[in-house]
């Protein structure tokens, strides 16, 4: 029988990349590249924060 010292965390997704500087044209385009990875990251702190909410995998 498994215990929860037996179990795994599961794996957490990459993180979004951040744009580079040059990406962003400067012209005030909405959404900037820079709103979309905004988005992205929050999405992605959630998702994990729901990944880490979840019981461990077992081995």
């Amino acid at each position: 029988m498994a215990t929860s010292s037996d179990r795994k965390p599961s794996p957490l997704p990459p993180p979004p990349r951040e744009p580079d500087l040059d990406e962003c044209c400067g012209s005030g385009c909405t959404p900037c590249v820079f709103d979309l990875y905004e988005e992205r990251l929050e999405r992605w702190k959630r998702r994990c924060a729901a990944l880490r909410a979840r019981p461990a995998t077992p081995q």
